[in-house]
Protein backbone atom coordinates (compact mmCIF):
# COMPACT_ATOMS: atom_id res chain seq x y z
CA UNK A 1 0.00 0.00 0.00
CA UNK A 2 1.40 3.37 -0.90
CA UNK A 3 2.60 5.84 1.47
CA UNK A 4 1.78 9.84 1.57
CA UNK A 5 6.07 10.04 1.26
CA UNK A 6 5.31 7.85 -1.97
CA UNK A 7 2.87 10.04 -2.97
CA UNK A 8 4.96 13.40 -2.20
CA UNK A 9 8.21 11.67 -3.90
CA UNK A 10 5.76 11.07 -7.55
CA UNK A 11 4.57 14.43 -7.30
CA UNK A 12 7.50 16.15 -6.89
CA UNK A 13 6.36 18.22 -3.71
CA UNK A 14 6.66 18.04 0.18
CA UNK A 15 4.89 15.75 2.50
CA UNK A 16 3.07 18.54 3.83
CA UNK A 17 1.80 19.58 0.97
CA UNK A 18 -0.11 16.68 -0.14
CA UNK A 19 -1.36 16.06 3.12
CA UNK A 20 -2.98 19.75 2.30
CA UNK A 21 -4.38 18.46 -0.76
CA UNK A 22 -6.26 15.88 0.98
CA UNK A 23 -7.59 17.57 3.70
CA UNK A 24 -8.52 20.87 1.38
CA UNK A 25 -6.77 22.95 2.43
CA UNK A 26 -7.67 26.39 0.07
CA UNK A 27 -3.81 27.94 0.45
CA UNK A 28 -2.76 25.38 -2.37
CA UNK A 29 -2.43 26.62 -6.02
CA UNK A 30 -4.67 24.88 -8.29
CA UNK A 31 -1.54 23.51 -10.36
CA UNK A 32 -0.24 21.86 -7.35
CA UNK A 33 -3.51 20.35 -6.27
CA UNK A 34 -4.01 18.28 -9.71
CA UNK A 35 -0.40 17.30 -9.41
CA UNK A 36 -0.80 15.39 -5.95
CA UNK A 37 -3.96 14.85 -7.02
CA UNK A 38 -2.62 12.77 -10.22
CA UNK A 39 0.20 11.31 -8.34
CA UNK A 40 -2.93 9.70 -5.81
CA UNK A 41 -4.50 8.25 -8.35
CA UNK A 42 -2.62 6.60 -10.58
CA UNK A 43 -0.50 5.24 -7.05
CA UNK A 44 -4.09 4.02 -5.64
CA UNK A 45 -3.45 6.13 -2.59
CA UNK A 46 -6.18 5.71 -0.10
CA UNK A 47 -5.36 8.20 2.94
CA UNK A 48 -5.46 6.83 6.71
CA UNK A 49 -9.22 7.44 7.38
CA UNK A 50 -8.07 7.27 11.71
CA UNK A 51 -5.11 9.45 11.22
CA UNK A 52 -7.09 11.94 8.97
CA UNK A 53 -10.32 11.73 12.06
CA UNK A 54 -7.34 12.47 14.97
CA UNK A 55 -6.05 15.61 12.63
CA UNK A 56 -9.98 16.84 12.35
CA UNK A 57 -10.39 16.66 16.31
CA UNK A 58 -12.80 13.58 16.16
CA UNK A 59 -13.24 9.78 15.16
CA UNK A 60 -16.49 8.88 14.52
CA UNK A 61 -15.69 6.44 17.13
CA UNK A 62 -17.82 5.85 20.67
CA UNK A 63 -16.78 3.59 23.00
CA UNK A 64 -18.99 1.19 24.97
CA UNK A 65 -17.75 0.01 28.18
CA UNK A 66 -19.56 -2.77 30.19
CA UNK A 67 -17.98 -3.18 33.55
CA UNK A 68 -18.39 -6.65 34.03
CA UNK A 69 -16.89 -10.51 33.66
CA UNK A 70 -16.49 -11.90 29.60
CA UNK A 71 -18.60 -15.08 31.11
CA UNK A 72 -21.26 -12.60 32.26
CA UNK A 73 -21.60 -10.65 28.99
CA UNK A 74 -22.65 -13.62 26.88
CA UNK A 75 -24.39 -15.36 29.94
CA UNK A 76 -26.92 -12.69 30.79
CA UNK A 77 -29.43 -11.98 27.47
CA UNK A 78 -29.29 -8.23 28.34
CA UNK A 79 -26.05 -7.01 27.29
CA UNK A 80 -26.43 -8.64 23.81
CA UNK A 81 -29.75 -6.26 23.53
CA UNK A 82 -28.33 -3.31 24.82
CA UNK A 83 -25.24 -3.49 22.61
CA UNK A 84 -27.85 -3.89 19.62
CA UNK A 85 -29.79 -0.66 20.24
CA UNK A 86 -26.29 0.86 21.02
CA UNK A 87 -24.85 -0.27 17.35
CA UNK A 88 -27.97 0.37 15.43
CA UNK A 89 -27.89 3.94 17.01
CA UNK A 90 -24.47 4.25 15.80
CA UNK A 91 -24.81 2.78 12.44
CA UNK A 92 -27.57 5.33 12.08
CA UNK A 93 -25.38 8.26 12.91
CA UNK A 94 -22.35 6.94 11.00
CA UNK A 95 -20.20 6.07 13.82
CA UNK A 96 -18.73 2.54 14.76
CA UNK A 97 -18.53 1.31 18.13
CA UNK A 98 -15.13 0.38 20.10
CA UNK A 99 -16.57 -2.41 22.94
CA UNK A 100 -14.49 -2.90 25.89
CA UNK A 101 -14.92 -5.40 28.65
CA UNK A 102 -13.39 -4.92 31.34
CA UNK A 103 -13.02 -6.31 34.73
CA UNK A 104 -12.77 -4.15 37.84
CA UNK A 105 -9.36 -4.60 38.49
CA UNK A 106 -8.42 -4.46 34.82
CA UNK A 107 -10.25 -1.08 34.64
CA UNK A 108 -8.25 0.24 37.68
CA UNK A 109 -5.03 -0.46 36.11
CA UNK A 110 -5.80 0.43 32.33
CA UNK A 111 -8.69 2.99 32.18
CA UNK A 112 -6.50 6.28 32.02
CA UNK A 113 -4.75 4.81 29.55
CA UNK A 114 -7.76 4.20 26.74
CA UNK A 115 -9.25 7.50 28.02
CA UNK A 116 -6.25 9.20 27.01
CA UNK A 117 -5.68 8.03 23.92
CA UNK A 118 -7.49 10.53 21.52
CA UNK A 119 -9.66 7.05 19.48
CA UNK A 120 -12.72 8.23 21.52
CA UNK A 121 -15.34 11.13 20.65
CA UNK A 122 -17.30 10.09 23.65
CA UNK A 123 -18.12 6.87 25.65
CA UNK A 124 -21.00 4.98 27.16
CA UNK A 125 -21.38 3.12 30.62
CA UNK A 126 -23.59 0.75 30.92
CA UNK A 127 -24.14 -1.42 34.12
CA UNK A 128 -21.88 0.25 36.21
CA UNK A 129 -21.66 -0.14 40.05
CA UNK A 130 -21.61 2.09 42.70
CA UNK A 131 -18.30 3.57 42.78
CA UNK A 132 -16.70 1.79 39.69
CA UNK A 133 -13.82 3.87 38.91
CA UNK A 134 -14.61 4.24 35.07
CA UNK A 135 -16.57 7.09 36.51
CA UNK A 136 -14.39 9.04 38.27
CA UNK A 137 -11.66 8.47 35.70
CA UNK A 138 -14.15 9.83 33.07
CA UNK A 139 -15.17 12.71 35.00
CA UNK A 140 -11.05 13.55 35.44
CA UNK A 141 -10.64 13.00 31.94
CA UNK A 142 -13.37 15.50 30.53
CA UNK A 143 -14.68 13.25 27.77
CA UNK A 144 -18.12 12.93 27.32
CA UNK A 145 -20.34 10.23 28.60
CA UNK A 146 -23.12 8.51 29.13
CA UNK A 147 -24.53 6.12 31.30
CA UNK A 148 -27.29 3.58 31.00
CA UNK A 149 -28.69 3.35 34.69
CA UNK A 150 -29.26 5.99 37.11
CA UNK A 151 -25.82 6.95 38.90
CA UNK A 152 -25.21 8.27 42.52
CA UNK A 153 -23.58 11.77 40.51
CA UNK A 154 -26.65 13.99 39.06
CA UNK A 155 -24.88 16.02 37.14
CA UNK A 156 -23.83 12.82 34.78
CA UNK A 157 -26.21 12.51 31.88
CA UNK A 158 -28.30 8.97 31.82
CA UNK A 159 -30.84 7.09 30.39
CA UNK A 160 -32.55 4.53 32.65
CA UNK A 161 -36.21 2.87 33.11
CA UNK A 162 -38.46 3.67 35.82
CA UNK A 163 -37.36 0.87 38.03
CA UNK A 164 -38.95 2.02 41.64
CA UNK A 165 -42.36 2.03 39.20
CA UNK A 166 -42.09 -1.06 37.32
CA UNK A 167 -41.26 -3.03 40.62
CA UNK A 168 -44.08 -1.82 42.59
CA UNK A 169 -46.66 -2.59 39.78
CA UNK A 170 -45.17 -5.82 39.78
CA UNK A 171 -45.64 -6.65 43.67
CA UNK A 172 -49.23 -4.88 43.73
CA UNK A 173 -50.30 -7.06 41.06
CA UNK A 174 -49.21 -10.23 43.26
CA UNK A 175 -50.85 -8.54 46.03
CA UNK A 176 -54.51 -7.83 44.03
CA UNK A 177 -54.33 -11.47 43.11
CA UNK A 178 -54.56 -12.14 46.28
CA UNK A 179 -50.84 -12.94 47.44
CA UNK A 180 -49.52 -11.74 50.98
CA UNK A 181 -46.32 -13.46 52.08
CA UNK A 182 -44.24 -12.08 48.97
CA UNK A 183 -40.82 -12.43 48.64
CA UNK A 184 -37.69 -10.96 46.39
CA UNK A 185 -34.82 -11.69 45.08
CA UNK A 186 -33.17 -8.63 44.41
CA UNK A 187 -30.02 -7.74 41.96
CA UNK A 188 -26.48 -6.96 43.19
CA UNK A 189 -27.53 -4.07 46.16
CA UNK A 190 -24.41 -1.94 44.87
CA UNK A 191 -25.80 -1.25 41.61
CA UNK A 192 -28.97 1.41 41.10
CA UNK A 193 -31.35 -0.99 39.16
CA UNK A 194 -31.22 -3.60 42.15
CA UNK A 195 -31.69 -0.77 45.01
CA UNK A 196 -34.65 0.87 42.95
CA UNK A 197 -36.30 -2.38 42.03
CA UNK A 198 -36.01 -3.80 46.09
CA UNK A 199 -37.85 0.08 46.73
CA UNK A 200 -40.49 -0.75 44.48
CA UNK A 201 -41.02 -4.05 46.17
CA UNK A 202 -41.11 -2.29 49.47
CA UNK A 203 -43.19 0.86 48.49
CA UNK A 204 -45.80 -1.74 47.21
CA UNK A 205 -46.20 -3.82 50.25
CA UNK A 206 -46.16 -0.83 52.82
CA UNK A 207 -49.04 0.79 50.56
CA UNK A 208 -51.54 -1.84 51.55
CA UNK A 209 -50.19 -1.57 55.03
CA UNK A 210 -47.93 -4.89 54.70
CA UNK A 211 -44.78 -4.74 57.06
CA UNK A 212 -41.56 -5.75 55.17
CA UNK A 213 -40.37 -9.02 56.78
CA UNK A 214 -36.65 -9.03 55.95
CA UNK A 215 -36.12 -12.39 55.60
CA UNK A 216 -37.98 -12.36 52.58
CA UNK A 217 -35.25 -10.54 51.05
CA UNK A 218 -32.90 -12.46 49.59
CA UNK A 219 -29.80 -10.69 47.47
CA UNK A 220 -29.01 -12.18 43.91
CA UNK A 221 -26.76 -11.36 40.83
CA UNK A 222 -28.91 -11.17 38.19
CA UNK A 223 -27.89 -14.64 37.07
CA UNK A 224 -29.72 -17.81 36.86
CA UNK A 225 -27.38 -19.90 39.37
CA UNK A 226 -27.56 -16.81 41.78
CA UNK A 227 -31.52 -17.01 41.35
CA UNK A 228 -31.55 -20.65 42.08
CA UNK A 229 -29.49 -20.23 45.66
CA UNK A 230 -31.41 -16.53 46.31
CA UNK A 231 -34.71 -19.29 46.51
CA UNK A 232 -32.79 -21.97 48.33
CA UNK A 233 -32.43 -19.10 51.29
CA UNK A 234 -36.16 -18.20 51.11
CA UNK A 235 -38.18 -21.19 50.81
CA UNK A 236 -37.96 -22.13 54.44
CA UNK A 237 -39.64 -18.67 55.25
CA UNK A 238 -42.77 -20.45 53.17
CA UNK A 239 -43.37 -17.27 50.86
CA UNK A 240 -46.24 -17.70 48.69
CA UNK A 241 -45.17 -15.46 45.61
CA UNK A 242 -41.76 -14.52 44.41
CA UNK A 243 -40.77 -11.32 42.75
CA UNK A 244 -37.27 -11.23 41.10
CA UNK A 245 -35.47 -8.02 40.30
CA UNK A 246 -34.86 -10.21 36.44
CA UNK A 247 -36.03 -12.95 34.19
CA UNK A 248 -32.92 -14.96 34.29
CA UNK A 249 -33.16 -15.16 37.98
CA UNK A 250 -36.54 -16.07 37.71
CA UNK A 251 -35.34 -18.52 36.08
CA UNK A 252 -32.76 -20.31 38.27
CA UNK A 253 -35.61 -20.00 41.05
CA UNK A 254 -38.05 -21.44 39.26
CA UNK A 255 -35.71 -24.84 38.94
CA UNK A 256 -35.09 -24.46 42.73
CA UNK A 257 -39.01 -24.35 43.41
CA UNK A 258 -39.73 -26.93 41.04
CA UNK A 259 -36.83 -29.46 42.60
CA UNK A 260 -38.82 -28.16 45.95
CA UNK A 261 -42.24 -30.22 44.86
CA UNK A 262 -43.71 -26.95 44.66
CA UNK A 263 -46.18 -26.05 41.50
CA UNK A 264 -46.11 -22.81 40.16
CA UNK A 265 -48.38 -21.02 40.09
CA UNK A 266 -50.90 -22.97 42.30
CA UNK A 267 -48.10 -23.20 45.64
CA UNK A 268 -45.87 -20.27 44.60
CA UNK A 269 -46.23 -17.78 41.94
CA UNK A 270 -43.79 -15.57 40.40
CA UNK A 271 -42.65 -12.26 38.51
CA UNK A 272 -39.78 -11.47 36.77
CA UNK A 273 -38.01 -8.45 35.43
CA UNK A 274 -37.19 -7.77 31.59
CA UNK A 275 -39.25 -9.65 29.65
CA UNK A 276 -36.61 -11.33 28.02
CA UNK A 277 -37.30 -13.25 24.54
CA UNK A 278 -37.26 -16.40 26.79
CA UNK A 279 -39.75 -15.35 29.30
CA UNK A 280 -42.88 -16.34 27.69
CA UNK A 281 -41.64 -19.88 26.94
CA UNK A 282 -40.86 -20.65 30.27
CA UNK A 283 -43.44 -23.09 32.07
CA UNK A 284 -45.50 -21.77 33.29
CA UNK A 285 -45.45 -18.29 31.16
CA UNK A 286 -43.37 -15.55 32.95
CA UNK A 287 -45.32 -12.65 34.18
CA UNK A 288 -42.71 -9.98 33.68
CA UNK A 289 -42.06 -6.60 33.60
CA UNK A 290 -41.02 -5.09 30.13
CA UNK A 291 -37.96 -2.69 30.04
CA UNK A 292 -37.22 -1.38 26.69
CA UNK A 293 -33.58 -2.33 26.42
CA UNK A 294 -32.88 -1.64 22.90
CA UNK A 295 -34.17 1.78 23.01
CA UNK A 296 -32.22 2.62 26.12
CA UNK A 297 -29.18 1.61 23.95
CA UNK A 298 -30.41 4.22 21.48
CA UNK A 299 -31.01 6.82 23.37
CA UNK A 300 -28.11 6.69 25.27
CA UNK A 301 -26.51 7.16 21.74
CA UNK A 302 -28.44 9.95 20.93
CA UNK A 303 -27.96 11.43 24.66
CA UNK A 304 -23.97 11.05 23.71
CA UNK A 305 -24.43 12.68 20.40
CA UNK A 306 -26.25 15.33 21.33
CA UNK A 307 -23.56 15.93 24.52
CA UNK A 308 -20.77 16.18 21.90
CA UNK A 309 -23.08 18.83 19.55
CA UNK A 310 -23.33 20.91 22.53
CA UNK A 311 -20.96 20.88 24.97
CA UNK A 312 -21.86 23.03 27.20
CA UNK A 313 -25.47 22.29 27.93
CA UNK A 314 -26.33 20.80 31.10
CA UNK A 315 -26.52 17.04 31.83
CA UNK A 316 -29.60 14.82 30.16
CA UNK A 317 -31.63 12.48 32.36
CA UNK A 318 -34.15 10.37 30.53
CA UNK A 319 -36.38 7.89 32.26
CA UNK A 320 -38.29 4.91 30.06
CA UNK A 321 -41.50 3.57 31.10
CA UNK A 322 -41.59 0.30 31.63
CA UNK A 323 -44.91 -2.19 31.13
CA UNK A 324 -46.43 -5.03 33.41
CA UNK A 325 -46.75 -7.84 31.16
CA UNK A 326 -49.04 -10.48 32.54
CA UNK A 327 -49.01 -14.42 31.87
CA UNK A 328 -49.62 -17.36 33.85
CA UNK A 329 -46.63 -17.71 36.62
CA UNK A 330 -49.02 -15.63 38.59
CA UNK A 331 -52.59 -16.95 37.53
CA UNK A 332 -54.46 -17.41 40.94
CA UNK A 333 -56.69 -20.85 40.60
Amino acid sequence: MPTLEEVARHSGVSRSTVSRVINNDPHVSEETRQKVLQAIAELDYHPNAVARSLAAGHTQIIGLVIPTAVAMLFSDPYFPRLIQGVAAACNASDYSVMLWIGEPEYERRTIHRHLNSGLLDGIIVASAVRDDPVVSALHQSGLPFVMVGRPEDPTISYVDVDNVHGAREAVLHLLRQGYRRIATITGPLNTAAALDRLEGYRMALQSRGIAVDEALIAEGDFTEEGGALAMQQLLPHRPDALFCASDTMAQGAMRTIRAAGLRIPQEMAIVGYDDMPFAPNLEPPLTTVRQPIERMGQEAVALLLDLLAHPDDGPHHLVLPTELIIRASTARS
